[in-house]
């Protein structure tokens, strides 16, 4: 599955070609062969899903926000404690954010495959490549529908009480389960 189709500039070059090609490989690195293209398509993709996944924790932050503004007031006589089920909404939120969190970090830390000889040599790294990026395009999908669920509740209480539930349905943890085990192997 190709992310982008772009030309490659040097095809048709001629002697110039020619040359470029004994540079780059002399050096051992050729910015056009595909397995280079697929390491950074998947570089590209999993900071896009990290920022989406940024989005939504800023979402549920600013509702959130509101949420306490409304039923945390500060301590007053008639009101010295806040609310036990404000206070059991806002942890839950929390708890929310630090998963969603977790998972941003571990989204955007991820390891790819490194360019080494072994990998050329002895596996086949555009094909593992390839599979890499199938799942983070499918993670994409995932992060976008999670996105717009949560876009879709209108306040703090909403999130609290489905937001979690609607990131558990998604398929998010599966399908990083699933990029995980594709990594493993070259272990």
């Amino acid at each position: 599955m190709d992310i982008k189709s772009v030309p490659n500039p040097i095809d048709g070059a001629g002697p110039i070609k020619a040359t470029l090609s004994n540079l780059f490989y002399g050096w051992g690195y050729n910015f056009y062969r595909k397995e280079n293209q697929l390491r950074a398509d998947d570089l590209l993709v999993r900071g896009k899903i990290s920022e989406l996944l940024g989005q939504i924790r800023a979402r549920i932050s600013h509702l959130t926000s509101a949420f306490r503004a409304d039923h945390l007031p500060p301590p007053s006589r008639e009101h010295p404690f806040p609310d036990s089920a404000a206070i059991h909404t806002v942890q839950a939120i929390e708890s929310f954010i630090k998963d969603m969190e977790q998972l941003e970090v571990k989204i955007r830390t991820a390891a790819v495959p490194e360019m080494d000889r072994i990998n050329q040599r002895h596996r086949n790294e555009q094909a593992t490549l390839e599979a890499l990026t199938a799942i983070d395009l499918e993670l994409v999908g995932e992060v976008l529908t999670l996105q717009q669920a949560i876009s879709n509740l209108s306040d703090a209480q909403a999130v609290a009480s489905n937001g979690l539930q609607i990131f558990k349905s998604s398929q998010i943890e599966a399908l990083w389960k699933r990029r995980e085990e594709i990594l493993s192997a070259l272990v």
